[in-house]
């Protein structure tokens, strides 16, 4: 069997495993550091230490990373991008970036710009196209001197072209610019599709410089393997499609805590709730993958359409600051710091692991610290949260349907009471790994969409023609073709229509190929 090595990127630790098949050969934690690389490097150099096997038996290295995300929310690494939306006179008084907030506008450069043309649902033009108007724009985009350039049109998700035209009329005046199609991105939803483009286009020259770092990583280090980045929905991808794709990444962390957790006990179905240094993470399996979310999710504080996982983040962690006597906990926390800042360390921060060493369920700094701790305090903080946990937990149930919760993360061992309204509660082996776990296992899926309407595609030839789409993309991005299956198939009645029209979605998943002869290139 061979060897795969899965790393999973968090605030306060970075997870790297090494596994054959289902056994865990080698598992390790390290400091997330601040340029991530460094942490993940750490991590790798660690666990092939451990390994039993040499390094030319890994066969593929999976890493889940939050620096994509991270350079949102801090506004940082993000390059000056023009968007264009091609949908006038629609839309006129909505420009892009319209309800962004203001400094993240302002990092992306403002440069909007808004063309006439793009399709209706049947494919009939909103407006006929101006050749001259495009020719302006693209000549200010060139004047502009950015590289990176997000294109958005109307109903793109059912004909591209008008998107397409214009990504070949600008690289073909400015060949150095890289252009983000949003049909490429999502489906329907004009405003949130565009914003999903932007945001990627963005992030296209840090994908370039963090994935070559992680490529020399390896490389450095002997293995001559694929590198796959997990994505938001619980799969892989090549890397040099992350490149194009940076933002796929996001939220892909838990997403990863999640699959571990399924791949750890052998539910399909249950709660999970993955503890770190500083969030604890609660998200729902369905069928061994995560619940995704119903509505459109904020990334950075702007609206997107990202296939994102239903997680409820907790501000509690085993660096979380206990106050108020044990009845107030977080959601600040201490972070990465614990080892410094929380008193069992010789630090001046109550925390949460203080609590946990104080109520004898952790071995960890010295016990002796806490000496002068009042027994009252901790047990008042202990009751506080494990409320805490019980009540995130009931919030994220749908249903009187009775689920497991899975303890993981390193914070796990924080829980040592009974949880209100949960009867089974499960501490797997390798539960601290979980994330890590999760990326090393993780398949590669592929998804498309067609419109069902009368006079066009019917519902049975619009599933069949999205599932062929969604097989071609998988197979693309590295999937066995024998081990291809259909996951999901939604649809989506269109109530703004003349007529009676659906959405239909495909999504498939595979195994990995790890053949050498069908290894995808980087």
């Amino acid at each position: 069997m061979s060897l795969r090595i899965g790393i999973d990127v968090g605030g306060t630790h970075t997870d790297a495993v090494l596994v054959e098949g289902a056994e865990v050969l080698a598992a390790v934690k390290a400091r997330t550091t601040a340029d991530v690389e460094t942490g993940v490097v750490a991590a790798l150099e660690a666990v092939l230490a451990d390994s039993p096997r040499p390094r030319s038996a890994v066969r593929a290295v999976m890493i889940g990373t939050t620096q994509f995300t991270n350079a949102i929310v801090a506004r940082r690494d993000l390059a000056p991008t023009a968007i264009v939306r091609i949908s006038l006179p629609a839309g006129r008084d909505l420009p892009p970036t319209l309800d962004w907030p203001e400094d993240l506008a302002a990092a992306l450069g403002g440069q909007v710009y808004m063309l006439p043309g793009g399709r209706r649902f049947d494919g009939r033009a909103l407006a006929p196209e101006d050749p001259a108007a495009t020719a302006r724009v693209i000549e200010a985009i060139a004047a502009s001197g950015v590289a990176t350039v997000a294109v958005t049109s109307a109903f793109a998700a059912l004909d591209p072209a008008p998107e397409q035209a214009f990504a070949a009329a600008l690289t073909a005046r400015l060949p150095q610019v890289r252009v983000v199609m949003s049909h490429r991105m999502g489906g329907h939803g004009i405003l949130e599709r565009e914003n999903a483009a932007a945001l990627n286009a963005a992030l296209l020259p840090l994908a370039d410089r963090v994935i070559g770092a992680f490529e020399r990583a390896l490389a450095d280090r002997g293995l001559d393997c694929p590198l796959y980045v997990s994505q938001n929905d619980g799969t892989l991808m090549a890397t040099a499609f992350a490149r194009r794709y940076p933002a796929l990444t996001f939220a892909s962390g838990p997403t990863n805590s999640l699959r571990g957790a399924s791949l750890l006990t052998g539910l399909a179905d249950a709660i999970v709730v993955d503890i770190g240094g500083t969030t604890s993470d609660i998200g729902v399996l369905r069928q061994g993958f995560p619940r995704e979310s119903g509505t459109g999710v904020l990334v950075g504080g702007v609206r997107t359409n990202f296939r994102m996982p239903d997680i409820l983040a907790l501000g509690l962690g085993g660096g979380s600051r206990v106050r108020e006597t044990g009845a107030r906990i977080g959601p600040d926390s201490v972070g990465h710091a614990l080892a410094e800042q929380a008193l069992a360390f010789g630090g001046q921060t109550l925390t949460v692991t203080d609590i946990a060493i104080a109520a004898g369920q952790l071995a960890l700094g010295e016990r002796a610290r806490l000496a002068g701790l009042d027994p009252a305090l901790v047990t008042r903080a202990g009751a506080t949260l494990h409320t805490l946990l019980a009540e995130a937990i009931e919030r994220m149930r749908t249903s009187r349907q009775a689920l497991p919760v899975i303890l993981v993360g390193g914070g796990a061992p924080l829980v040592w009471q009974p949880l209100a309204g949960v009867a089974e509660v499960l501490r797997p082996a390798h539960a601290q790994v979980a994330n890590a776990l999760g990326a090393a296992h993780a398949e590669v899926s592929g998804e498309a969409e067609r419109l069902a309407r009368p006079g066009g595609l019917s519902r049975a030839a619009a599933i069949a023609e999205a599932t062929r789409g969604a097989e071609a993309q998988a197979r693309a991005a590295g999937a066995e073709a024998a081990s291809l299956r259909t996951v999901e198939v939604a649809e989506t009645q269109l109530a703004y229509l003349a007529e009676d029209a659906a959405r239909v979605r495909v999504r498939v998943i595979g195994r990995l190929d790890l053949e050498p002869e069908h290894r995808v290139p980087r």
